[in-house]
């Protein structure tokens, strides 16, 4: 089982207080928080051990200190806390789940901090890049409120995506450089025969890039990242990445022979297929409905 925040932390303050790690400079809750970027409460959880054990003491004017004594045998330096990529990766799924509930919900910040046993300062941190991808959206006074799905705003998002994005590859077909699209056509690979399955992603950001359209640009730096973030939730099926790989290359192979008219047809078809596997992400949504929610308000 991997280890708790709580026990990380008690770990690494009897390394530290046996003399092997380096010192802390205040044996305060607030300053114990702030070293570890977390929330009070596996800190006071970890003192509270500590306490017990008899590896601290508490004075009468309520001040910890260390118990020499009790101290003993240093324990292993406990390893580093888990990087914030790992609570943003877990945040993004809760928040996805809520998302496609498709009920507007609200995330509490304290409530949060304490349940991922982080710092609010990091939460939101996290909070911010989820709200620069639309995920969620802060309000004043009220907290983060998440982005509720809706399925006629995704057909409807895909209709308007598949005609800019057309509109785009015309624009962009004098700009296109014949390399570019070869190193991306070898960015994507398959699988057997051809090698390790390995997808490149960046063809549609190429495309609007060179169409030299800024209001296109907008569209999709406002509208898009919320569907493209949902879209790379749903699909890390083997299948799937497999299903997307052949579809980019059928597109590149177009655009290397200049052949526009399949080109169109080909990107039209990747931007439809991607309706089946955001559905199927909901299906599992659904199945799961009866599973106990994530604390929100």
């Amino acid at each position: 089982m991997a280890e708790t925040i709580t026990e990380y932390i008690k770990r690494d303050l009897c390394f530290r207080l046996s003399g092997e790690g380096e010192l802390l400079d205040k044996l305060t809750l607030a300053a114990l928080a702030k070293h570890y970027n977390v929330s009070l409460m596996p800190i006071r959880l970890a003192v509270r051990e500590l306490l017990a054990e008899g590896v601290l003491l508490k004075q009468a004017n309520g001040r910890l200190k260390v118990n020499r004594q009790a101290v003993g045998v240093p324990t292993p330096a406990a390893t580093p806390l888990p990087p914030p990529e790992a609570l943003e990766t877990a945040l993004t799924q809760e928040v996805i789940h809520l998302s496609l509930r498709g009920e507007a919900s609200y995330l509490r910040e304290e409530a949060t901090a304490d349940r991922y046993q982080v710092g609010r300062t990091a939460l939101r941190q996290v909070l911010n890049r989820l709200a620069r991808k639309g995920l969620v959206e802060h309000l004043p006074r009220r907290g983060w409120r998440v982005r509720a799905f809706d399925r006629d705003d995704l057909r409807a998002y895909l209709t308007v995506r598949e005609s800019l994005e057309l509109t785009a590859l015309r624009l962009a077909r004098p700009h296109l450089v014949r390399e570019d699209l070869e190193d991306m056509l070898r960015g994507n690979v398959p699988g057997a025969p051809e090698g390790e399955l390995q997808l490149d992603n960046r063809l549609h950001q190429y495309i609007i890039e060179k169409s030299g359209n800024r209001y296109i640009r907008d569209f999709f730096d406002r509208n898009g990242r919320y569907f493209a973030t949902l879209f790379d939730y749903a699909a890390p099926e083997t299948r799937v990445t497999i299903a997307m790989v052949r579809q980019h290359r059928d597109i590149l192979r177009a655009l290397i022979a200049r052949d526009w008219p399949l080109a169109r047809l080909e990107l039209a078809r990747h931007i439809r297929a991607q309706l089946p596997v955001l559905r199927r992400l909901l299906q599992q949504v659904a199945r799961s409905q009866s599973d106990p929610a994530p604390e929100t308000e």
